[in-house]
């Protein structure tokens, strides 16, 4: 745990060796971790990618576990891995995020995870933004009767050019936190920035969220590593990121503090009520041009009239210090409303 009562689970992308396991954990057991995580079967786009050593590495999981006292954590995607996991003594297992879109994969792992006791089942999103399925994958694992559950947020694919590998999509996990009261959350940086150089700046940002914890990729020669080098820290740099993050407090018990906090949040929901009217104006707005456009047998889909409005509207939050991607969400979503209400 960090300071604030902080969830941290570290350790390499994939457990390599017995050698690579156990210098991992010993390194990240100095640091205070208490939970370690190597990747025993991986599951890689290509079939020519280091797909993990499989069960041949539990035995150096629960080694971790005998010799270090750590928590052992690993992946599963069958009810196979899952039979071995349980047959091991794992501490916790997780779903990935290609085995969260499948639901009758998910379905099956949940069945043989019944009736199972002390094992923690983490859930990460599925690939794509889908909080139904997200939210679905954790419904059929307590349906199991499971109860020691927890989400893992790790980023969407998006087809944007971003500066990380995955789209953090930060308001999915907060959705599904309000779906699922008291649901323990912890971020998974590694796999949203894609890049090591950028994990410490995503794991704040998690943090800054009011997520419970932290999942790192951590291997002590990341440029070694046969899965994901280039986002995996080494034990120096995650010794460094974990110094440096900052724990928000949940609240203020400052009278001063509370007082301007309720009258800024005033202030939003007056701005909140002015947009509702705002977006109910330009609806209908929509409306009629659709029935205009019918009834001069116009198309509703005009590409540069599109192109125009993104255009202007990006250049107007520049102007007004706005991040571009909210500018271009926002008004990718007003336009696919407007397309269907003409």
């Amino acid at each position: 745990m960090m300071e604030g009562g902080i969830e941290i689970i570290a350790g390499p992308c994939s457990a390599e060796s017995r050698e690579e396991v156990l210098s991992s954990a010993a390194a990240l057991k100095a640091l205070g971790v208490e939970t370690f995580r190597a990747g025993l079967w991986k599951p890689r786009t290509s079939p020519s990618s280091f797909e993990g050593v499989g069960a041949e590495g539990l035995p150096w999981l629960m080694e971790v576990r005998d010799t270090l006292g750590m928590r052992v954590a690993t992946e599963v995607a069958s009810p196979d891995h899952v039979k071995a996991c349980l047959a091991a003594g794992l501490d916790l297992v997780w779903l990935g995020a290609r085995t969260t879109a499948n639901p009758f994969l998910v379905q099956e792992i949940a069945d043989s995870l019944a009736g199972s006791e002390g094992v923690t089942v983490m859930v990460k999103n599925p690939v794509n933004p889908e909080l139904e399925l997200w939210a679905g994958a954790i419904e059929r694992l307590r349906g199991a009767g499971l109860t020691d559950i927890v989400a893992a947020h790790r980023g969407s694919s998006s087809l944007e050019k971003l500066r990380y590998t995955t789209k953090p999509f930060w308001q999915i996990p907060v959705q599904l936190r309000g779906r699922f009261p008291g649901l323990r959350m912890l971020c998974d940086p590694s796999h949203i920035a894609g890049d090591a150089t950028l994990v410490p700046e995503v794991a704040q940002k998690a943090l800054d969220l009011g997520f419970d914890g932290l999942m790192v990729e951590v291997h002590p020669d990341p440029e070694k590593a046969l899965s994901d080098s280039s986002q995996q820290l080494s034990p120096r740099d995650f010794e460094a990121m974990a110094a440096s993050l900052k724990v928000r407090k949940a609240g203020s018990t400052d009278a001063a503090f509370n007082e301007r906090l309720c009258a800024l949040r005033a202030h939003i929901d007056e701005i909140d009520d002015s947009l509702v009217s705002l977006l109910a104006d330009r609806m209908a707005a929509s409306r009629e041009i659709g029935e205009l456009k019918k009834s001069g047998g116009v198309a509703i889909v005009q590409s540069s009239r599109w192109e125009e409005v993104l255009s202007s509207a990006l250049a107007l939050g520049r102007s007004r210090g706005l991040p571009e991607d909210l500018v271009r969400d926002l008004f990718t979503l007003l336009h696919e409303a407007s397309i269907s209400v003409q």
